[in-house]
């Protein structure tokens, strides 16, 4: 006899969607903040050969 999936219901999908956006959010925020630093020169931890 086969069983069924459970069903997420749909507040749940959006939650869990909406964490995982929030996540690549910060990700690409950090790393934006980075490129911003470097190109600036005011990087203080992240070193580099010019």
């Amino acid at each position: 006899m086969e069983n069924s999936k459970k069903n997420i219901s749909t507040l749940k999908k959006r939650i869990q969607k909406n964490v995982w956006k929030k996540k690549r959010y910060w990700v690409a925020f950090k790393a934006f903040s980075l490129a911003k630093s470097l190109t600036t020169g005011n990087s203080k931890s992240f070193f580099y050969a010019k």
